[in-house]
């Protein structure tokens, strides 16, 4: 039985926009903010007028921890109708009409054909959003995003806020489809799903043990979705913006902003429920990772992903070069650092010495540096021949050995201590 690969980082084949394809004007809502905003919210919505007002009604009807109704002053929405051939923004409009107390922006527009995807779109709203926050005053504010077919939890926005406050940079919320849907999808495109998410679980709790977030402490997740995330405005512009690339957005901005040095939070408090349509708008989303679960169901075809013998050798790779930047590099140069250490580390990567002296050059941040040898090792190809990809059900049961091993370690470890 052939099988079709999914790995647990899956490597995105970007598709960039040519920036002389770059022509539609910014999105320069004339009405400025609120003095109290806090928080702008951008919805990107592509004929979504079945799903628009449930949208909408979830973000006005926004509650604090203790159940009281948010202040609406202190978040604004803006809604941009894009390419619709549809009624949404229509009704978008009404319902701003019908909310007055909201602050909620519809802008509508055709974009070149270039230009009309959801990378670009994403890019110009969060742009808005940013340049808006900064009419209240420099780096303050926080720009959130969610999408036309998402309904996000009525603490939503208390949950952004408390994240943040707790020092986050950024943040990325718990995404879930709807219960009916999912319950709707055929017995082997749920079953894929369901493995899928416990898959990519069972990696975070190892990645714990391995190469933990002093930040990111658990209980937290793997997303960083489209539909469900938030960045101050002040790490918006030091990450240099949304990429501008067709689709896959999401993960580029979660990279750029890991690349700047930013602490990012994966935080079950952000709650958005979104739908679970096979046909998308984009590719590399939900709907298209769906509609790759029902086809390797159709053709009974494994479902292939990373190995954890190779999970586990990639998280400690991280680990050991992680600690060498912290520990060693310090201020020093890169020339002056153990060529033995190097080396070491270079195989335990994949890649040439050089490649990694080169890393630990260009790169200012650990986050960064960890990027540039993922980039190396992609290019090298050594990684790859090292390894097997095997069915998710075999590496579903080696990563539960495997964690239990590191469990019972640690265990060991602190009754040695004590």
């Amino acid at each position: 039985m052939q099988g079709d690969c999914l790995t647990a980082t899956p490597s995105l084949c970007i598709a960039k926009l040519d920036d002389d394809a770059l022509r539609s004007p910014p999105l320069s809502i004339a009405e400025p903010p609120l003095p109290q905003t806090q928080i702008s919210v951008i919805v990107p919505v592509r004929d979504e007028a079945e799903t628009l007002p449930k949208t909408l009604l979830a973000l006005v009807n926004q509650n604090d921890f203790g159940g009281r109704c948010l202040d609406a002053r202190t978040y604004e929405i803006i809604v941009f109708a894009n390419n619709c051939t549809d009624s949404s923004a229509a009704i978008a409009r009404r319902f701003a009409r019908q909310h007055p107390q909201v602050q909620l922006h519809v802008v509508e527009q055709t974009l070149p054909q270039p230009e009309a995807c959801i990378g670009r779109v994403r890019q110009l709203l969060m742009d808005e959003a940013y340049q808006r926050l900064k009419r209240l005053e420099p780096h303050r504010g926080i720009i959130a995003s969610t999408d036309g077919d998402s309904q996000v939890d009525r603490h939503w926005i208390a949950a952004i806020l408390h994240e943040i406050g707790q020092g986050a940079d950024a943040v990325g919320g718990r995404t879930v489809i709807h219960r009916a849907e999912r319950s709707a999808l055929d017995k082997a495109t749920k079953a894929s799903y369901l493995r899928f998410v416990g898959y990519r679980y069972l990696i975070k709790r190892l990645e714990d043990y391995l190469d933990p977030d002093p930040f990111d402490r658990p209980p937290r997740h793997y997303q960083f979705f489209g539909a469900n995330f938030a960045v101050t405005s002040r790490m918006y512009a030091q990450a240099g913006g949304m990429p501008p690339i067709r689709t896959g957005e999401d993960v580029a901005f979660r990279d750029a902003v890991i690349g700047a040095g930013a602490r990012v939070r994966h935080s079950f408090l952000m709650r958005v429920t979104t739908s679970a349509r096979h046909q998308g708008r984009t590719s590399l989303g939900l709907a298209d990772r769906l509609s790759q679960f029902q086809a390797l169901g159709q053709r009974r075809q494994a479902f292939l992903v990373e190995s954890a013998a190779e999970i586990e050798a990639r998280l400690l790779a991280r680990r050991h070069l992680r600690r060498y930047w912290l520990h060693t590099v310090g201020g020093q140069s890169p020339a002056t650092l153990s060529t033995s250490r190097l080396v070491r580390l270079a195989g335990d990567w994949a890649i040439p010495v050089t490649d990694l002296h080169r890393a630990m050059e260009q790169s200012l941040t650990v986050g960064e540096l960890i990027q540039r040898a993922e980039q190396y090792q992609q290019a090298c190809g050594l990684w790859q021949q090292r390894w097997t990809k095997v069915p998710i059900e075999v590496a579903i049961a080696d990563l539960r050995l495997c964690l239990d091993q590191w469990r019972q370690r640690r265990e060991l470890r602190t009754l040695v201590e004590v």
